[in-house]
């Protein structure tokens, strides 16, 4: 059975100890677009060779930065094929400005698994602590594994967040380049979905699709600097679901809602009559 909730609810993962130096900082950054106005001083902020400033986005690559095999999708109760795979939602909080170099440790576990009918999805959750000890950031995430459902799970809630019944306070229109999926890719990410026309078919797709976590990394890059006056040290937390796919060299259309201490955000595809790429996104201020 590929996926058995009664084993894989509540397993804990294999504990990953993990490095990172700034030259994967300043290439995660650059997998995102950072360098497009080379002689901006916020832009370069994220691109300094000993110090940048590190996007609270870059906790969901730290621990697999190195990777060069495909994922796989094996865990306590569940073996599923890849190429049914896509990433549902994610969420980071960061706990101070993630240094620009360091050691951590990540342990994950199966936080919840949910029967959508046709689909299942499971929920993970994960902390990162240094070596000493001290949190780092938090994280949870979730797949949506197609044709895996029907085991006779719950459906699981809903986790949709209402927007205010006005106009956005700000719109952004931001690209993508045609080649960001096979840059990205080298953060670890090496799933052929983004990378080979034939795999890409085969999962149903006309070509390669954007990392939905570069995506992810794209919009809160793209508010933090519109926004935040490109200060990644401002960002507490980032959230969102992936509602739609993102093909290389599309346009964003990004708005953005002020709401206290959080920035609620759509992001829609230009080019494809605004259909949606990300929703339920909230972004908190520290």
């Amino acid at each position: 059975m590929p996926v058995d909730p009664s084993v894989a609810i509540g397993a804990e993962l294999p504990a990953q100890e993990f490095a990172w130096s700034s030259t994967d900082v300043q290439l995660y950054h650059l997998g995102l677009g950072a360098g497009a106005r080379p002689t901006a001083p916020g832009e370069l902020r994220y691109l300094h060779d000993k110090e940048p400033q590190v996007l609270p986005t870059f906790a969901t690559v730290a621990a697999t930065f190195h990777q060069v095999e495909p994922p796989r999708v094996s865990f306590p109760g569940i073996e599923i094929d890849l190429a049914k795979v896509v990433h549902g939602s994610q969420e980071v909080t960061v706990h101070g400005p993630i240094p620009p170099s360091g050691k951590g440790r990540t342990v994950t576990r199966i936080a919840e698994v949910w029967d959508k009918g046709k689909a299942a999805v499971i929920v993970q959750e994960s902390v990162t602590e240094d070596l000493d000890g001290t949190p780092l950031w938090t994280a949870r995430s979730s797949i949506f594994a197609r044709g895996e459902g029907g085991f006779g799970g719950e459906r699981g809630p809903s986790e949709s967040v209402e927007l205010p019944d006005r106009a956005p306070a700000t719109e952004l229109d931001v690209p993508t380049l045609p080649q960001q999926a096979l840059l990205y890719r080298l953060c670890g990410d090496r799933n052929p979905l983004h990378s080979d026309p034939g795999f890409a078919a085969a999962a149903g797709f006309p070509a390669p699709i954007l990392h939905g976590l570069c995506t992810y990394g794209i919009v809160c890059k793209a508010v933090t600097d519109a926004l935040l006056d490109a200060d990644a040290s401002r960002v507490k937390g980032f959230r969102a679901r992936f509602a739609g796919v993102v093909f290389p060299g599309e346009t964003l259309r990004v708005r953005v809602w002020d709401e206290d201490d959080r920035k609620l955000i759509t992001a829609a595809v230009v080019e494809r009559d605004l259909a949606p790429a990300l929703a339920d996104v909230v972004l908190t201020v520290a």
